[in-house]
């Protein structure tokens, strides 16, 4: 490098994606990158780091850290530091939204509703059901079945004119009330709008929304129609943060940044 300053990694390693970004002092993103999870969590996690690293046109050498979080962080071997996935999304998403909000996680796993400080630190944490838990995973295994990318699953639901009642309760009966659905003859545009419609039911029943609400996790990246659905059954203007899949490595990396800060400060006491 010809210019010499503070560049920190920050992997989330989720149930369905390993999502990595490189920033610099002032949280500026220099590189990013999602990886699809297949096989062995630590190979995606390498996988990651490698392309991240290209991307941002840096070496490992380069970083003042790695800070870890997610489902699996315990798979990233190169992490100088590990931040829970609650603490990484509110900070990442105050980075793009600097004030106190409602940040509602949905990722593949089971969803958040996160009250947010005026410093970007969480203050209260609910879920629901575990029951209910798997929803980005669920969403996935719908759109195999609807035989559709999940890119594309919601453009499949936004040709339906009302939706088919997917149940909300469980996921893995939810899967199966699918195929069911598809079975007695509904239409797979019919069936896409119930599954998105059966996510938006979910976070609804957590609750506990207040004041501005922002969206983080794949589900936001991928499924829009779901903050749309939400927005509609709470009565309150949902919208995701920018690049909402990244959200929980940018605050990994937020986080590792800041812990570099405080050794720098204190070995400068010293």
């Amino acid at each position: 490098m010809t210019e010499s300053k503070t560049m920190v990694a920050g992997v989330d390693v989720g149930t369905e994606c390993v999502k990595a970004v490189i920033i610099d002092e002032t949280g500026k993103l220099l590189g990013n990158t999602v990886v699809p999870r297949r096989g062995y969590f630590q190979d995606r996690v390498t996988e990651a780091f490698a392309i991240v690293l290209d991307d941002a046109q840096v070496t490992a050498d380069d970083l003042a850290g790695v800070c870890a979080t997610g489902f699996a962080e315990n798979c990233v071997p190169m992490a100088t530091s590990f931040r829970g996935e609650t603490a990484c999304h509110a900070l990442g998403a105050f980075h793009h939204h600097p004030h106190p909000m409602t940040v509602v996680d949905i990722g593949g796993r089971d969803p958040k509703v996160i009250h947010v400080d005026e410093r970007g630190h969480p203050t209260g944490i609910h879920t629901l059901r575990r029951c209910a838990a798997g929803i980005g995973t669920f969403l996935i295994y719908a759109a195999r079945h609807l035989d559709v990318s999940p890119t594309r699953m919601q453009e499949m639901a936004a040709m339906a004119a009302a939706p088919v009642d997917v149940g909300s309760y469980c996921s893995m009966f939810s899967g199966q009330d699918i195929l069911e659905k598809l079975r007695d003859g509904a239409t797979r545009e019919e069936v896409a709008l119930g599954c998105i419609h059966s996510i938006a039911d979910r976070v609804v029943e957590i609750g506990r929304f207040r004041g501005t609400i922002r969206v983080t996790g794949g589900v936001a990246e991928y499924f829009p129609g779901v903050m749309k659905a939400l927005s509609e059954k709470i009565g309150l203007p949902v919208e995701a943060v920018p690049e909402p899949i990244l959200t929980g490595a940018l605050g990994a990396a937020l986080w590792g940044l800041k812990a570099h800060q405080a050794d720098h400060c204190h070995q400068g006491e010293a």
